[in-house]
Order: structure tokens, then C-alpha cells, then sequence
């Protein structure tokens, strides 16, 4: 919100809603863990028509372009629509996320041996699925192309080298100012729980999606992974037997932060996307703010 003053209440990557109905300000108190409020929800999307158009985009030079960066834009463009998905509970309280953070694990090769990392990359709801290629293309080249750890490692390596107990007491710290708002935001900006959205592209495995928890420390509420296209002949409505190309979805939603009815809406828009892709290449005419 361009016109909204942090007030007091706030964190430091996120407003308080203070006008929710009371039931909902209710529900952290009943599942105040956030794997007690997770609702999974699985769905084959036919990709036939984001295929051809990404194919080419691959030929007008966006070498690359995926399915990844098309679920990416896909849900930064729902978030422009539906901004309660970009909520998050903590200390029991429901607050909307400053800023659209898309966390992802990466590794630097396609192999056993290879490091992993996480990356977390920031976007805004009027971007479109260039500005996601662009963005995410630069946050893992800046990876992959050095061997140094990030901030996410570095820290990691710090926690790990501890004694246990005092890893322990470490931990206990961290959730308690978590809980409160308190955690400094250097640390935030390289935690890969928190963030508005975390996904797994399980399609570069050549296998199937899983449903995977979301963390109860941190702030993500939604945790997508899908799996590799797959191709299945079916009859069209004359008869005629057509190739149609599936991506096989699963994801796992905090039902804490909207209702099963805001979730069927952006399931339909995301539906929706898949059916006209070309939506996503400019920006929305509309960006639709959070209630304060």
C-alpha cells in the first residue's frame, strides 16, 4: 500500500490485519501450528497451450523459459488479484506480507554430489513472466556461478558448527522473537522460511510432485511442487483422438490466513492462466490491495 504508515502492531515484513472478521483472528488460537491448518490440494493442469507459447519465447530469445517461471508469474499475478494469499500468521496473528518472495531450492548441478542452496527472489504484482524470467534467471546465475556460499549457507554453517545444546537454545531464541517480530530483517532476508511462497520444480527430476509440509517456523504459507509433463491420448467432444500434455500439481496451503472459498479462487485462476497464457505477458490492469 503506497499510502500506508507502519503503525504499531507491525513487523518489520508484514502489517497487521486489523479488520479481519473475528472468527479469523480466532483461528491461530484453535491450530496454532501452522502444519495443524494445512489443507493439500492436487490437480493435473493441461499445458498444451502454455507450451506452444513458451516454445516461442524460447525462439524470440528467452533461452530457458519454463514451466517454472510460468507457475512463478502464474502466482504473482493471483497474488495482484487475490492478496489475502500473500498473508501469513505469526505470534497467532494474521498479517499481510510487505512484499511478493518466492523461495526455491537450487542446485549448482544436476547431480548426487552437487551443493544445494536456497534462493529467495522478490517480486512485484504488476511484474509479468518476462520480468520473473529476468529475476529469477539473474538470482540463480548469481548462484551457480560462484562457489562461495550465500547468506542462507553461511548462517546454516555458523548454526551448525555449534554444540547442541547451545544449537538448541539458539533455535528457542529465534522462534521466540519470531513469534514476536523481533528477528533482525539481515536475518529474514536469508531465512528460507520466510517468504510468501515456496516451490519445487520436481519436473527437472523427471518425477512426480509430492505433497511437502510447510514449515511451522517462519512465515511461508504455501508450498507448491509439480512434476514433468506427461502426455495422455484422449477423445475430444468430435471423437477425435488428441495429445493433450499435463503438468501434475500438488499443493500444500495454510488455511489460516483465507477460507477454503478465497483458495477455490485462485485454483480457478490459476486454471484460468493455464487456459489463456498469454495474460501474463503484460502487466495487470488492476492491482486489488489487501484489507487493512
Amino acid at each position: 500500500m503506497s499510502d500506508y504508515r507502519r503503525r504499531s502492531g507491525d513487523r518489520k515484513d508484514g502489517r497487521l490485519l486489523r479488520t479481519l472478521p473475528a472468527f479469523n483472528k480466532f483461528v491461530p488460537y484453535i491450530m496454532p501450528q501452522r502444519n495443524d491448518r494445512c489443507v493439500e490440494y492436487e490437480e493435473a493442469f493441461e499445458v498444451s497451450r502454455v507450451d506452444r507459447r513458451l516454445r516461442q519465447m524460447r525462439l524470440d530469445g528467452y533461452k530457458g523459459i519454463g514451466i517454472l517461471h510460468f507457475m512463478i508469474a502464474g502466482y504473482v499475478r493471483a497474488v495482484s488479484m487475490l492478496p489475502g494469499i500473500n498473508r501469513f500468521v505469526a505470534g497467532r496473528r494474521i498479517y499481510a506480507h510487505n512484499d511478493i518472495e518466492v523461495v526455491m531450492t537450487v542446485k549448482r548441478e544436476l547431480s548426487i554430489d552437487a551443493t544445494e542452496t536456497t534462493i529467495k527472489v522478490r517480486f512485484q504484482p504488476t511484474d509479468t513472466i518476462y520480468d520473473v524470467y529476468r529475476k529469477m534467471n539473474e538470482k540463480i546465475s548469481e548462484i551457480k556461478d560462484s562457489d562461495e556460499a550465500n547468506g542462507t549457507e553461511n548462517f546454516a554453517e555458523l548454526a551448525a558448527s555449534l554444540p547442541r545444546f547451545l544449537l538448541r537454545m539458539g533455535i528457542g531464541i529465534l522462534r521466540f522473537l519470531d513469534y514476536f517480530g523481533w528477528l533482525p530483517e539481515k536475518l529474514t532476508d536469508v531465512s528460507p522460511f520466510h517468504g510468501s511462497m515456496i516451490i519445487t520444480d520436481m519436473g527437472s527430476l523427471r518425477i512426480g510432485p509430492v505433497f511437502h509440509h510447510i514449515y511451522n517456523f517462519g512465515t511461508l504459507p504455501v508450498f507448491i511442487a509439480f512434476g514433468a509433463k506427461r502426455h495422455a491420448y484422449e477423445i475430444d467432444r468430435h471423437g477425435k483422438v488428441i495429445d493433450n500434455k499435463y503438468v501434475d500439481t500438488k499443493m500444500v496451503l495454510d488455511e489460516g490466513i483465507v477460507d477454503g472459498h478465497y483458495y477455490a479462487q485462485l485454483l480457478r485462476a490459476f486454471r484460468y492462466m493455464f487456459e489463456h497464457p498469454e495474460i501474463l505477458e503484460s502487466p495487470p490492469t488492476k492491482v486489488v490491495e489487501d484489507i487493512r
